[in-house]
């Protein structure tokens, strides 16, 4: 095999694996209905399909990190792919509701653990500037293209061989990573350091963020003012300050401490919080559009996302090219901008009857906003930090990405459903644009914190 090839190989098994966590966020969705009637789920507790997955996630983010960083980031990636293929032959093979939602939320830990630890790879593998800039700007054309090809891939699979067959087709896969990593990835190698684990900050940390996740995404069903979703915030809060006081006092913290003084990874965790909430929230809604509005099946709603697939994945190699002339900041300003211009043409848009190309102008400028900020956000939380607190400092922009996304999605779910009167169909898609101006309006707001991104070049100490 020529050398050029072997050489990229790493970076294919990275990009492979961030395919696989990303498709695997959207592909239960068409598959929703049928496994609503195959395992008897109520209309209520359909949504832990999907929920258990991205409370998990978002809970074992930090833990993952720090996994990484402590166990090596190449034990971590093969034992989270085995974790997440295990997890999926058994989501596959359930013969119960409760089976399957244990079989997603231990998805969603195998996710925990395999998304920074890829990430870690990458920054670690590639050094800082153009080499590492074209790697994740690959990792990030995977990533925005296994969300946008979820809905089709779904599609296609839930008609050929039923809603099981959405999770066999991680089997092979996840195996497979687990395999070429070990036999790809540098090893380890022995740890100079004290290999010891912060108990109480797992704990506490661990379940401060859990928790958070799960009150945010069961309270807008439940009611934001009910004693449960009270309760699980004030646990919450209760946890987190916790964390905060044994974090300064562990001589292992889960998070260093001086991680929190550096400038760069602070704004970058903003980002992608915003990112989340902004970017990351507008599929769920141009499916709502898609399907509900306009009508269109799960199929051609997996071909309408096409597009938007293919022109955020030209965004990301973009996005390399730009960090690499102007600096992240600037790349990231311009794309927020680019991304609220695109969400504004989008939102006028949307009609009732509209052909499809009506659409294509703002799904452009979104896809190329939205690609661009993916490959400069993780630049820049990458950005001057030390190789050995590069698992942990990815594991704290992934929790940001997805605790962001869990509150944008909550608050822009709660504004589109009171958005007026009116008949229902005609409410909806009222309600789906003013989620759309809201995504465009918080992007612009957002688009200052870009600006601390400028001048953040030096690594923590």
């Amino acid at each position: 095999m020529p050398r050029a090839v072997v050489a990229r190989l790493p970076l294919l098994v990275l990009a492979l694996a961030q395919l696989v966590i990303a498709l695997d966020y959207n592909i239960v969705y068409v598959a929703l209905p049928d496994i609503g009637a195959g395992l008897g789920f109520s209309a209520h507790d359909l949504q832990w399909v999907v929920s258990a997955y991205v409370v998990t996630t978002g809970g074992f983010l930090l833990l993952g990190g720090r996994t990484a960083d402590l166990l090596g980031r190449r034990r971590t990636f093969a034992a989270a792919a085995l974790v997440y293929a295990g997890s999926s032959l058994a989501g596959g093979l359930s013969d119960s509701a409760g089976v399957l939602v244990a079989a997603r939320a231990a998805q969603g830990i195998g996710g925990s653990l395999l998304f920074p630890a890829t990430l870690a790879l990458i920054n670690t593998l590639y050094a800082q500037g153009p080499a590492r800039n074209r790697a994740l700007a690959v990792w990030g054309a995977a990533g925005a293209g296994g969300l946008c090809f979820g809905s089709l891939l779904g599609g296609v699979l839930v008609e050929a061989s039923g809603w099981r067959s959405v999770f066999f087709v991680n089997v092979p896969v996840a195996a497979a990573l687990a395999w070429a990593g070990w036999r790809l990835f540098p090893g380890d190698g022995p740890r100079t350091g004290p290999r010891r684990y912060d108990v109480t900050g797992a704990l506490t940390g661990t379940g401060g963020i859990t928790l958070l996740v799960f009150s945010l995404v069961r309270a807008p069903e439940a009611g934001w003012a009910t004693p449960s979703a009270l309760l699980g915030a004030a646990l919450s809060a209760a946890l987190l300050a916790a964390f905060a006081v044994v974090e300064r006092r562990a001589r292992e913290p889960l998070v260093p401490v001086r991680l929190f003084a550096h400038r760069g990874l602070r704004a970058a965790m903003a980002v992608t919080a915003l990112y989340s909430a902004t970017f990351s929230s507008l599929p769920y809604f141009m499916t709502l559009y898609f399907q509900n509005v306009r009508g269109y099946s799960a199929f051609t709603t997996g071909l309408a996302f096409l597009v938007p697939a293919v022109v955020t994945a030209l965004g990301t190699k973009a996005g390399e090219l730009a960090v690499a002339r102007a600096g992240s900041g600037r790349v990231l300003g311009g794309a927020m901008v680019l991304g609220a211009c695109g969400a504004v043409v989008l939102g006028l848009a949307l009609t009732a009857d509209g052909p499809y190309s009506l659409l294509l102008p703002g799904i452009v400028l979104v896809g190329l906003g939205q690609g661009a900020a993916w490959t400069g956000m993780w630049i820049a939380a990458a950005s001057g930090v030390a190789a050995e607190d590069q698992g942990v400092a990815s594991g704290m922009a992934s929790t940001t990405l997805q605790v962001g996304g869990a509150i944008g999605l909550a608050l822009l779910v709660a504004l589109s459903s009171g958005a007026g009167p009116g008949p229902p169909d005609e409410n909806q898609l009222t309600g789906i644009r003013v989620a759309v101006f809201v995504v465009a309006a918080a992007l612009c707001c957002g688009a200052p914190l870009t600006l601390a991104l400028r001048t953040s070049r030096t690594p923590a100490a």
